[in-house]
């Protein structure tokens, strides 16, 4: 699937046109939070090889395809769904969108918190558990919890309208409360004691394992699987550096760079 990628990438550079006057300039990169770890190294490894700086801003996918609207300066966009690039490419402001990488959802459980897999439901369902989730629409990861929210009616009648009434949206809004300078976002909620059970990405999961040990990553059963199609584009008049950069990361070693971090990589040769 993505074998042409990157050669489909410079046609579309050719045929959109790039900005002559912003040729040699540093590359503006506009990312979904979910892609910081991973991204931030395949900007590193960008930097190193082709000496060129890039600026970053990661944030929710939603927020930051309005910041754009809105007019902020931004060359290559990384989102966690589909629809916030398309929407852009769709206005004129975008190149078509290219599907780069995939994730999936997982639960973050509490250390204390008896759940498994197939157990998952039936604890977020008790009424003394607090679910948490993303901002939906705002961040597409509260989208992704959400759709599981409407898959569990087929698992449990009346399940769909209990979760999504008692879900706390704690992350990914504009006035959600940003976690400590350094700190992962969902490590620091669960940490902070603000949700007993957090749907997030399997990717973002990790990263939350890997700074507090003690919480339980509990893979969704096949009923409430939800996957997350992630989306690239390269914004009109960009440089020729930001397209660059957008080959390089549709490159087998982008890639490879993703699935180090957990993301369902296709480009990957194996």
């Amino acid at each position: 699937m993505f074998k042409h990628l990157a050669t489909a990438t410079l046609i579309l550079a050719t045929t959109i046109g790039v900005s002559e006057a912003m040729a040699e300039t540093g590359v503006k990169l506009h990312a979904a939070g979910s892609l910081k770890a991973a991204m931030g190294e395949v900007a590193d490894m960008f930097e190193a090889a082709h000496d060129v700086k890039i600026a970053r801003t990661f944030g929710p996918s939603g927020l930051l395809r309005e910041r754009i609207e809105q007019g902020e300066a931004a060359e290559v966009y990384a989102s966690a769904n589909m629809k916030h690039p398309k929407t852009l490419a769709k206005a004129g402001k975008a190149a078509p969108v290219v599907l780069f990488a995939r994730n999936r959802l997982c639960a973050l459980a509490q250390p204390d918190l008896d759940v498994d897999t197939d157990t998952l439901l039936q604890v977020m369902l008790d009424k003394d558990i607090r679910v948490g989730t993303s901002t939906p629409k705002a961040d597409p990861s509260g989208d992704y919890a959400f759709q599981v929210f409407d898959k569990s009616e087929a698992l449990a009648p009346g399940a769909t309208a209990k979760l999504k009434a008692k879900a706390l949206q704690l992350t990914g809004g504009q006035d959600s409360e940003k976690a400590p300078e350094g700190r992962n976002t969902y490590g620091w909620v669960m940490e902070s004691g603000k949700a007993d059970v957090f749907l997030t990405y399997c990717t973002n999961a990790l990263l939350a394992r890997n700074e507090v040990p003690g919480l339980a990553i509990v893979q969704l059963p096949d009923g409430l699987s939800v996957g997350a199609d992630y989306g690239l584009t390269v914004m009109q008049g960009a440089s020729r550096n930001a397209w660059t950069l957008a080959m390089y990361i549709l490159s087998p070693e982008g890639q490879a760079i993703l699935a180090k971090y957990g993301f369902d990589a296709p480009g990957v040769t194996n």
